[in-house]
């Protein structure tokens, strides 16, 4: 079957970015987990300094919640089950 020459364009559609924009990494505060714990976990899991996950840890203590990592939403994804899986308090949100 040969080309089509000339096709019709019926209708233009915008292409989905929302992949493209960052995601955010969210913590939420809660009343079960230590303050030494949430600052180990993400430590460990962001393989943030002692000084930086101690800065999230009392951003998420005082402000009931802090933006501990921004990027691809696949990899946001996967932050989001890592502290799950250390029993924390984590949602994803897409930035504007």
């Amino acid at each position: 079957m040969p080309p089509i020459a000339n096709p019709e364009i019926l209708e233009q559609t915008a292409e989905d970015t929302a992949l493209d924009l960052p995601w955010n990494v969210v913590v939420h505060n809660d009343p079960i987990n230590l303050m030494s714990y949430v600052t180990m976990v993400f430590q460990r899991v962001f393989q943030y300094s002692k000084e930086r996950a101690t800065k999230h840890m009392l951003e998420v203590h005082q402000k009931g919640r802090s933006i501990v990592w921004s990027g691809t939403k696949e990899k946001a994804e996967l932050y989001v089950q890592q502290l799950h899986s250390h029993l924390l308090l984590s949602t994803l949100e897409k930035t504007s």
